[in-house]
């Protein structure tokens, strides 16, 4: 299997190093590509407050930052620059035109945050102290209610498009140890993860393979779960894997078992991002 990560976060939002040692680190592992991901910018107009996405006065520096290490790493490492970009409906999504206007090789969608009926837009994936709170406030306990709000947001992004990836698409299983919000089991779980199955198959997006939460011990599992690796398989929906890194020891944390997962899903192959001889961006599969 030939190494790359398309989901990096460095010092421009909440990793840990620069954009240079993490090109240095993924060329010494044996890395062909690596591209970039900062979280995009909250908008201020949207009265959030967040100490993991990239302020918006840095958004020039990232993006030129990262336009360098692709000079400077040229022949070497392939560097790709990106950004995920967080769904919350009435305040930002990938589909906003802005993001058109940056020149970035690709965009990551994601679902962090839930709109409750009460209160504001919160966090699935914070401190679970924090979540029983907000759960609480925002739905009067109802664990259930949390789990139709995150999966009904990421059909939300999906149809909305603006975005090539789709991140952690089971995220909200984080913070359910011993089902403490909801069983992945029950019929209302598996609806929603199969109407999402199926609209990613209809949309071509691609699906990452998400060895972030087991990386950092959250999780002992990657996004998503084998039932719905098998599902999106049977949908012949494309796939890649990516690290979610935040520091560059995880660059190819727990690759060896994404792979293995995939495979027992039927997968044989995973998306790449390449440039043709004429400096397009286009995808390759390549064999597990």
């Amino acid at each position: 299997m030939r190494y790359s990560n398309l989901h990096t976060h460095s010092l421009f939002c909440d990793g840990t190093d620069s954009i240079e040692t993490l090109c240095e680190k993924a060329a010494e592992k044996g890395f062909e590509i690596l591209g970039f991901s900062s979280h995009a910018p909250l908008p201020k107009t949207s009265g959030l407050i967040s100490d993991w996405h990239m302020p918006e006065e840095k958004l020039p520096e990232y993006i030129d930052t990262v336009r360098k290490a692709r000079q400077r790493w040229n022949g070497k490492l392939k560097v790709f620059l990106g950004l995920e970009v967080d769904y919350i409906r009435g305040i930002m999504g990938p589909a906003d035109p802005i993001y058109r206007s940056l020149g970035l090789d690709y965009i990551i969608g994601a679902v962090h945050y839930v709109r409750p009926p009460r209160g504001e837009p919160f966090t699935v994936d914070g401190p679970p102290r924090e979540l029983d709170r907000d759960v609480a406030s925002g739905f009067g306990g109802d664990g259930s209610a949390l789990m139709e709000a995150y999966w009904n947001a990421l059909g939300e992004m999906i149809a909305a498009g603006g975005f090539n990836i789709i991140a952690h698409l089971d995220l909200i299983k984080k913070n359910n140890v011993g089902n403490r919000y909801f069983s992945p089991e029950s019929p209302l779980y598996r609806s929603h993860t199969d109407n999402i199955c199926r609209a990613v198959a209809r949309s071509g997006l691609l699906v990452e393979v998400n060895t972030g939460g087991w990386n950092r011990g959250a999780i002992a599992e990657v996004y998503p779960s084998g039932a719905i690796l098998a599902e999106l398989r049977r949908e012949k929906a494309p796939v890649l894997i990516n690290s979610d890194a935040h520091a560059h020891k995880d660059l190819d944390g727990h690759y060896r078992e994404a792979r293995e997962e995939l495979l027992r899903a039927g997968y044989t192959g995973v998306m790449r991002l390449s440039e043709n001889k004429n400096g397009m961006i286009e995808w390759a599969e390549d064999s597990l």
